[in-house]
């Protein structure tokens, strides 16, 4: 059956809630469109974070980051709808989300958003 876009985060049980890690994860494909132009904007993501009591689940991340496609998003705002919306799904101890766009007029951006549960430190 085919994947298609969607804004549902699927998770499932940290398997060692006692035990602090990171995970990282990098998606090098993300596009959405300029809301001035309409012209695509391409962006590497990375989303760096210490699981609490649950963990994203990958493919429901990829087909997130695909709904994305299509919408029109400044790059200081997409990167922090996706950094609630992951935050609202698996309210992580802390994490960071980068959004790393390619050259668009002369200009690379890099927009970081991070959030930590009170009494963490930052990552």
């Amino acid at each position: 059956m085919p994947t298609s876009p969607s804004k549902h985060l699927d998770t499932f049980p940290n398997p060692h809630p006692n035990r602090e890690f990171e995970v990282e994860f990098t998606c090098p494909e993300f596009t959405c469109v300029c809301p001035m132009t309409g012209q695509p904007d391409f962006a590497t993501f990375t989303i760096t974070y210490v699981p609490d009591a649950t963990c994203v689940e990958l493919k429901s991340l990829k087909l997130y980051f695909w709904s994305f496609r299509d919408e029109g998003h400044f790059h200081e705002d997409v990167t922090n709808i996706i950094l609630n919306d992951l935050v609202a799904a698996i309210d992580p101890r802390r994490i960071m989300v980068v959004g790393d766009f390619n050259v668009r007029g002369g200009i690379r951006t890099v927009v970081r958003a991070g959030h930590a549960k009170p009494g963490t430190s930052d990552l």
